[in-house]
């Protein structure tokens, strides 16, 4: 049986090139550029907003709206990069370490994969596109390595690269929504006292339908939730309140103009329920791992930036919270608005990950 290595999760590239994260609300342009001694610079970036439905859990659903939303940020950046790295839903990728024998050729270590594969992944193996990377050395001895083990079935990663196609681009990686978070992460961490060394990080994406919990140990993933909640319920409750359409609604949760009352009745209670979310996803956490303690709190996705979320997240769980921008050490192109690049960046948490696969070595 032929092993389809091609979904390029773990595979270096260094081409020029940019990250897109096609998000259900919106897709997400960011390239970076080198600034001299590997420092990256953030050159341009771009956000378009979807129509409601053209993505869904992760699928998409509308591929000319996707196609469109992508030809406006491209046009919209002004940049020459063709090339684009993307990222499938964490939700769509089946992830398994294995601990195999040290020493094995790349070929043998193929058959081994393909081996352990068959017995975790529920689909034909000519379905899906499978990757691997040797992690390092096994707990157990140095006579063994790890190995992690990623899959996901070939439409997930064919509808992606359509996307790219259609928009006269050319998908030159495939990464995983996680993983782009947790090399955004890495950018972040150094503002945490000793670089966040032993030190428990609850990553809180906060995105329009759904808010992920993963919590960092040593830049390890050592728990992860899904809890539906999300900015689209914000959206809902300034609907019912007002009486506006969906777009009325979206485009005054963004804007502002809202009546007087919208902070005490409406923004307010829907922080307090992100906040009693971030606190049961807390508390499931100490349940489920030998973990008592968490250090840190960093929000990230498109409601992350409400003013004083950060705040109310502190006074509930008692623990330090704060709004994630990867791009703080960075330099920025004079091309770039300072201002709006700070509103922006806990959405770009994704993008930017990606953008940063040009680095790779």
């Amino acid at each position: 049986m032929q092993l389809n290595f091609n979904l390029d999760i773990f595979k270096p590239k260094a081409p020029p090139l940019f990250g897109m994260d096609i998000s259900s609300s919106s897709v997400k342009l960011v390239e970076l550029a080198d600034a001299g001694r590997g420092n990256p610079r953030v050159e341009r970036y771009a956000i378009e907003a979807l129509p409601k439905d053209a993505v869904l859990d992760g699928n998409i659903t509308n591929l000319d709206a996707v196609v469109d939303a992508v030809q406006r940020g491209w046009k919209r950046m002004a940049t020459r990069t063709k090339n684009v790295a993307l990222a499938l839903p964490t939700a769509a990728v089946i992830t398994k370490k294995i601990i195999v024998p040290a020493g094995l050729r790349d070929e043998e270590l193929e058959v081994q994969v393909e081996t352990e594969a068959n017995q975790y992944i529920p689909f034909a193996l000519d379905e899906v596109n499978l990757d691997f990377q040797v992690v390092g050395p096994s707990p157990s001895g140095p006579d063994e390595v790890e190995v992690l083990i990623a899959a996901s079935r070939k439409e997930k990663v064919e509808d992606r690269v359509a996307v790219a196609e259609a928009s006269g681009l050319k998908a030159v990686v495939m990464d995983v929504e996680s993983y782009a978070i947790q090399s955004s992460f890495e950018l972040i961490q150094q503002q945490f006292p000793d670089n966040g060394k032993d030190q428990n990080i609850v990553l809180v994406d906060l995105g329009a339908n759904v808010m992920n919990i993963t919590v960092l140990r040593n830049e390890q993933s050592v728990y992860t939730r899904e809890q539906a909640f999300g900015g689209s319920q914000l959206t809902q409750d300034i609907m019912r309140a007002y009486g506006m359409s969906l777009e009325e609604a979206e485009a005054a949760k963004r804007s502002g103009g809202l009546p007087e009352n919208y902070e005490s009745d409406v923004l307010r209670p829907f922080m307090e329920n992100a906040a009693l979310e971030i606190q049961r996803a807390m508390q499931f956490f100490f349940t489920s791992t030998q973990y008592t303690s968490v250090e840190h709190v960093l929000l990230t996705g498109g409601s992350a930036v409400i003013p004083g979320l950060d705040e109310m997240v502190q006074s509930r769980t008692q623990i330090n919270a704060l709004v994630a921008n990867p791009f703080a050490s960075m330099a920025i192109s004079p091309r770039v608005s300072l201002k709006k690049l700070v509103g922006d960046a806990p959405s770009l948490m994704v993008a930017c990950g990606l953008a940063m696969r040009r680095f790779d070595p």
